[in-house]
């Protein structure tokens, strides 16, 4: 297989996978941004009745800038709300709240893929930051223990992306399910919600397999 092919296979392609799926998050978060749900809510009181209904009520909402910022932060157990997700009256802006709230509901629960994440955070952050320089190092100066150091700094951060799938799914399927149990959205609002969260999946599948896919190339790379 020629450099080029090899390319294709473990970055090209993954690359593209990635931008359409940052372009449907995107399309499809601004569909259902203009549909207005029938109860009227906002986000952030669609996230405060999961809550409330996982026992939950006491946590803290809060405001937080940028474009679909939203998180939340398992250290200080708060939901942190975009102003478009927040305080927007829209099926994409619930789904979204929701989700979050399914990250608590997680925390609350103990999920293990969630506290596992946690502890990969550390490891993941340094590994993002150093890896690349002694792979290219390596590379060019044919030292392919260099390489490699590299290359399991660059291993953390495909195993916490790994990792990320089933707590962002979970979360989804947490949230989905309380709304539909508390009647917060019809049945169509309910297929809106369920778009705007399989969207927002897709991008965490690209993210994976586009670094897995860059793991692959420079390991490969190294041995020819």
């Amino acid at each position: 297989m020629n450099g080029m092919t090899l390319w294709l296979i473990c970055a090209g392609i993954p690359l593209i996978f990635g931008l359409l799926a940052q372009a449907s998050v995107k399309r499809t978060f601004a569909k259902y941004s203009d549909v207005r749900p029938a109860n009227g809510m906002t986000g952030a009181e669609a996230a405060a009745a999961v809550l409330k209904s996982s026992g939950l009520d006491g946590l803290t909402i809060n405001p937080i800038e940028g474009h679909l910022t939203d998180h939340y932060d398992p250290r200080n157990r708060t939901l942190n709300l975009s102003a478009q997700v927040g305080q927007a009256s829209s099926v994409a802006a619930i789904g979204v709240a929701a989700h979050e709230a399914g990250h608590a509901i997680q925390g609350s629960a103990g999920y293990w893929p969630m506290k596992f994440r946690q502890t990969l955070v550390p490891a993941a952050t340094v590994g993002q930051s150093l890896w690349f320089m002694p792979v290219m190092i390596g590379l060019i100066l044919n030292m392919t223990g260099l390489v490699t150091i590299g290359l399991v700094f660059f291993a953390a951060v495909v195993l916490f992306q790994l990792i990320t799938l089933p707590v962002e799914f979970d979360a989804s399927h947490r949230a989905l399910v309380s709304l539909e149990n508390q009647g917060l959205l019809a049945a169509e609002e309910m297929d809106g919600a369920r778009a705007v969260l399989r969207a927002a999946a897709l991008t965490y599948v690209a993210g994976f397999v586009a670094a897995l896919g860059q793991l692959i190339y420079f390991f490969l790379v190294s041995r020819d």
